[in-house]
């Protein structure tokens, strides 16, 4: 196994990044729980919990079909798509409360990632695809 952990590690440094955001907010306006009223600590928070809420089952479905064998073009590609969506996500959402493109790329690009990994990996599983 040597693709998924690459973008495992590289979405891992991503949360990172948006877990100190979200705790430079906390200690500049000197909030220890919920958002305090800040709209940029529920920005930020908001930006976290979105990736936390996508990036792990995204993750797994990547570990599954690379341990089915599955492409390393198709690896390659759930990754780069995976890793360009997050961060457009974020940018989005960093940009404005309310829609923006970088955010519409992001949701379309995770949804796109889960779909295609879970109907490959169902594929593989159930041996519709070689």
């Amino acid at each position: 196994m040597a693709i998924m952990p690459v973008y495992a590690g590289i979405l891992g440094l991503v949360l990172i990044g948006l877990s100190l955001r979200v705790i430079r907010y906390r200690l500049k306006h000197r909030v220890g729980l919920g958002d305090g009223g800040e709209a940029g600590l529920r920005q930020a928070m908001r930006m976290q919990g979105n990736f936390i809420e996508y990036v792990p089952l995204a993750l797994i479905l990547m570990l599954c079909l690379e341990l089915m064998a599955a492409s390393a073009g198709l690896l390659h590609g759930l990754g780069v798509a995976l890793v360009v969506a997050r961060v457009a996500h974020a940018l989005g959402i960093a940009m404005t409360d309310g829609a923006s493109v970088p955010r519409f790329v992001g949701t379309v690009g995770t949804f796109g990632v889960l779909v295609v990994g879970a109907l490959a990996s169902l594929g593989l599983a159930l041996g519709m695809f070689p």
